[in-house]
């Protein structure tokens, strides 16, 4: 029964089915057609939109990165020329601490040499061991020089300081400028990129905005702070170094002026000391004159006691012979008489008033003993002249040879 119902044959349609089916199929596929077609026009216009879009952004993006690459060549180059300045004012400023230098370094012996003049004077004996004009301008001349050590060595530490600020903005610039060249780099790379370039490939997160982002502003803040501080720093240098050069030649000026005003006073001191030795010679020579002369005359003096002591000895030996005369025979006769007269004579003359300069009269035995006192005065003031000439020698040895020869190393310099 099954079989048989298997091999039935399939229902028949009418023909006005059959057209009707004809006509469905056609339509539907006129539908499909015209609705594919708008699709495809659709997707046309959306394509060719995109890829201008895509177009118009990419150049847009160039255009920027072209624009970018301007202003950083623009700062690079601002960095580059302030860092050029900064570091040729450092060069300069070196030049002025080495100045500096040299200045300090000679101020200590002029300033030794000062010291020692002073040492040396103490050594002056007697009435000159004086607080002179001399001790006056070389006590001036150490207060000048330490004055000027100390002042030397302040700017010095100012130097070094600024000299310090100077290389730290350096610094700044160049690792600004290091930065701004890779960022060149980075962007002229980018700029080189083409849609055809092979390396080019999808990367994971790339767009990302976090907070370690730099704003344009604080971008250009950023080396303009760069900048403005290398610059004051420049400007600091600079009037640093006008400070210095003042500070360089006002200083050897004062030096140079009371090392002459000290020189002039040792000039002018050895020569008084000069006069005052040779008048005390002249002195000394007069006082040698007078003790020949006195000594002259005590010897005549002398000469004329002992000249009397001769015809004395005989008289009175003659009296002392005659009074041994016997009985009747000791007679005062004409001799005894003349003997007696003779040695009073003798006496008289020996005693007699001598007249001196000064109006009173002297016997010659008083003579001979003020004669002796006047040269023992004399010797006295021999012996206090060729001291005090002593003492001027000592001082012109001190002045002259020592201090004054010391003094002509003094070589003042300006650096």
């Amino acid at each position: 029964k099954t079989m048989a119902r298997l091999l039935q044959a399939p229902p028949k349609f009418h023909p006005s089915e059959w057209d009707i089916a004809a006509r469905m199929q056609c339509a539907s596929t006129e539908s499909l057609k015209s609705r594919s077609e708008r699709t495809i026009a659709e997707s046309q216009r959306l394509l060719d939109e995109i890829e201008k879009t895509t177009q118009k952004t990419q150049s847009d993006v160039n255009k920027k990165l072209e624009q970018r690459q301007e202003e950083i060549k623009f700062w690079k180059q601002e960095l580059s020329n302030k860092l050029e300045e900064v570091v040729h004012e450092t060069e300069l400023l070196l030049t002025f601490k080495t100045r500096l230098e040299k200045s300090l370094e000679s101020c200590k012996e002029p300033l030794v040499i000062a010291q020692k003049c002073l040492l040396n004077r103490q050594r002056r004996v007697g009435i000159d061991l004086v607080h002179d004009e001399v001790e006056q301008e070389l006590v001036k001349e150490v207060e000048i020089l330490q004055g000027v050590i100390a002042l030397l060595g302040r700017t010095l530490e100012q130097t070094d300081e600024q000299i310090r600020l100077n290389r730290s903005a350096k610094y700044n610039l160049e690792m600004d400028l290091k930065d701004k060249f890779t960022a060149l780099m980075i962007d002229d790379y980018c700029s080189s990129l083409t849609n055809n370039t092979p390396d080019t490939r999808y990367t994971d997160n790339a767009v990302r905005i976090e907070g370690n982002f730099v704003s344009p502003e604080d971008w250009l803040n950023f080396s303009n702070i760069n900048v403005e501080k290398a610059d004051k720093q420049r400007n600091n240098s600079l009037a640093l170094r006008v400070l210095i050069d003042g500070i360089l030649s006002q200083t050897a000026n004062d030096m140079h002026k009371q090392s002459e005003m000290v020189n002039a006073a040792f000039r002018d001191r050895v020569k008084e000391v000069k006069d005052a030795k040779h008048k005390l010679e002249t002195l000394l020579a007069m006082v040698m004159d007078e003790t020949a002369s006195q000594e002259k005359n005590i010897a005549a003096l002398k000469q004329a006691i002992a000249d009397k002591e001769g015809p004395v000895k005989v008289a009175q030996t003659r009296l002392e012979a005659r009074n041994h005369r016997p009985n009747v025979e000791f007679c005062y006769d004409t001799v005894q008489y003349r003997l007696i007269s003779e040695v009073e004579e003798i006496t008289r003359n020996i005693q007699r008033r001598v007249e001196m300069e000064k109006g009173e009269n002297l016997w010659l035995q008083d003579a001979l003993a003020e004669a002796q006192t006047e040269l023992k005065a004399l010797s006295r003031q021999q012996l206090s002249l060729e001291e005090e000439i002593q003492v001027k020698e000592n001082t012109l040895y001190i002045d002259e040879v020592l201090c004054m020869q010391m003094r002509e190393s003094v070589k003042i310099n300006s650096f």
